[in-house]
């Protein structure tokens, strides 16, 4: 194999999906694997759908992912620039190349006369195709003499530039993934290569640019499938050798109906962006994987397998071991369904495998933010207790805000289930029996109750659903013992003396 070079070409008309994110993931592991280069190339040649931000959107978004690219906007490289309306004056000269080479053609015809066309058609019950039989009755280089062409253009007449599919022709592809495909010359349009305005159209640059970019693979969605007859035609008008190709399967909603939309994240309830996005226009404001809590390792792992099967049961993988194990020979031709729980179960896999330091760390923001100020040692130790029974660290405080603070209420339907009338003197013998303890740590704790219990000749289940209930506010949180090592002998005691209090 000649040196792997691949790119990730996004165009910047909001914010980037989780899908091309799964694009640009893809082609990293490839090139990394290979020991290739990884190119990004801003395709912002539709200028109608440019959106403000949305290009340093793109960038930092795959920055936080850990994709990194060689060349680039950023990176700058032999090749620049990377941004195509930068690059028109290239995409002119080949252009015209391939006019004078008979592959391509002047259409003169305006969008009016195109619409007439369009709806004529829809009224006949068919469909309206800009191809080998309609060109030759239209407003084009190819029934228009030479004189009136020139005069067209010499006066300024409006016009596009089409490319001219040939006629009876068998287009064969080979696609990595898909295998061949051939597709018949008839059933294809013209394709518009050079628009009004003076810019190529996205098949005409991508090209031209992926050619003089040395591209090797060309590795992007399915939804580009259509488009690659006219990419092969394209290269072989030009007589240039094609890359390699590869089309991802698609990322289904949750049920499998359908390609993965914003809709679907925001109908329920997860994000489809990989970092939280403000449309600059509307000011509409949507979650990222970032802002809600997600690792980007783990937001990584996750979207790797959406498509791409190891061939082993792993399912955790490091950056590193993605490269090593990834091949596009295992990537699937069906759509992949996403599943917000699996993301959920990556997000956690990756939090309990980090040290009880690390996540204390984040942890503290969360309690600044509450006006909370506790040592260190505290929060390790309560992390450590808590971590396997949360997906994200903003989740901590939910399973751990009563080793911070002393409960201001108690849970009515714990109340109702566990405080029996002779509760409040049990409770309060407790405290008599924990005040006097000369070690409080865990283990005296536990046995110092167990010894008291049966001493007293109470239930077990009694005696510690009450005291959680005084400790915690409600039945839930780890083990009790552990609870009350934490916050104290004091703390204790005066938990229980206050929930007294409440509750007589």
């Amino acid at each position: 194999m000649n040196e792997v070079r691949v790119r990730f070409a996004p165009s910047p008309t909001g914010p980037l999906h989780i899908g091309g994110v799964r694009t640009a993931l893809y082609n990293y592991l490839f090139a990394r694997k290979h020991g290739g280069k990884m190119i990004l190339r801003i395709e912002d040649t539709d200028q109608t759908r440019f959106v403000p931000g949305a290009e340093a959107y793109i960038m930092d978004s795959l920055a936080w992912c850990g994709i990194q690219f060689d060349e680039g906007i950023r990176e700058g490289g032999v090749h620049a620039p990377y941004r195509q309306s930068e690059r028109k004056e290239i995409y002119t000269l080949y252009c015209e190349q391939l006019i004078r080479s008979g592959h391509a053609y002047y259409a003169f015809d305006s969008t009016e006369e195109l619409e007439h066309l369009r709806k004529s058609a829809e009224a006949n019950k068919t469909t309206f195709i800009y191809n080998s039989q309609s060109r030759k009755n239209l407003h084009n280089s190819l029934t228009l003499s030479p004189e009136t062409v020139e005069g067209y253009l010499a006066s300024g007449k409006p016009y596009v530039v089409r490319f001219l599919v040939p006629e009876k022709f068998e287009v064969v592809m080979d696609d990595i993934i898909r295998g061949r495909v051939v597709v018949k010359s008839e059933t294809l349009d013209d394709k518009v290569l050079f628009k009004s305005d003076g810019l190529p159209t996205y098949h005409l640059a991508n090209i031209i640019d992926d050619h003089l970019m040395q591209i090797s693979h060309v590795i992007r969605g399915e939804e580009w499938l259509p488009s690659l007859p006219l990419h092969v035609l394209l290269y072989q008008a030009f007589g240039w050798e094609a890359p390699l190709f590869a089309h991802l399967p698609l990322l289904l909603k949750p049920d499998g109906n359908g390609k993965l939309s914003k809709r679907d994240g925001d109908r329920l309830g997860f994000p489809v962006f990989p970092m939280r996005w403000e449309d600059p226009f509307s000011h509409e404001v949507s979650s990222g994987y970032r802002e809600s809590g997600y690792y980007p390792d783990a937001f990584v792992n996750m979207l790797a397998l959406l498509g791409w099967n190891p061939g082993t049961e792993q399912e955790l993988f490091t950056m590193q071991e993605l490269i090593d194990a990834f091949s596009l020979d295992r990537v699937g031709k069906a759509g992949s369904k996403f599943d917000p729980e699996k993301t959920k179960w990556f997000n956690h896999q990756y939090l309990i495998r980090k040290t009880n330091e690390e996540i204390a760390s984040d942890f503290q923001h969360v309690l600044i933010e509450k006006g909370i100020q506790a040592n260190s040692h505290l929060i390790i130790k309560v992390v450590g207790l808590v971590k396997e029974r949360v997906h994200f660290v903003k989740e901590l405080w939910d399973e751990a805000h009563f080793f911070f603070e002393t409960p201001e209420k108690y849970d009515e339907q714990v109340i109702q289930k566990r405080w029996k009338p002779e509760t409040p003197a049990q409770m309060q013998g407790l405290s008599t029996m924990l005040l006097n303890l000369p070690v409080f740590d865990a283990a005296a704790i536990d046995a110092a109750i167990k010894t008291w219990i049966e001493t007293s000749g109470y239930g077990m289940g009694a005696i510690m659903n009450a005291l959680r209930l005084l400790m915690v506010g409600t039945s839930k949180g780890p083990h009790l013992a552990d609870i009350m090592a934490l916050i104290g002998k004091e703390e204790t005691i005066l938990r229980i003396q206050k929930g007294l209090e409440t509750l007589h």
